[in-house]
């Protein structure tokens, strides 16, 4: 590659960061707040309830993603989660990242 395609390509990476939303924005941005909060039980548990439930189990973040992506209930009690397919699986590995990443 030459240098011109290298810098445009750089430029291309730097604008798209740029435009990267924090796993709290998408939370907001994808309605997860509506029900859910870092520190305090709404109609779901608190993120950092979360947290603490799954710290150390290597099959997790996959297990929440696909939880957020098609739903479930039975885990938290009989208020079930509903599905968001809508979501890009991006952002839902972000947004499930992050909630496993904060400590009580």
């Amino acid at each position: 590659m030459n240098l011109t395609a290298t810098l445009a390509a750089a430029t291309l990476v730097a604008a798209g960061a740029a435009h990267a939303q924090s796993a709290p924005d998408l939370l907001e941005k994808h309605a997860c707040t509506a029900c859910h909060a870092v520190d305090k039980k709404g109609v779901g548990p608190a993120h950092n309830d979360v947290s603490a439930k799954y710290k150390g189990n290597a099959k997790a973040a996959d297990m929440l993603a696909d939880k957020v992506k098609k739903g479930g209930s039975g885990v938290w009690g009989a208020v079930p989660m509903p599905p968001n397919a809508q979501v890009p699986e991006a952002d839902i590995k972000a947004m499930v990242a992050y909630v496993l990443a904060l400590k009580k």
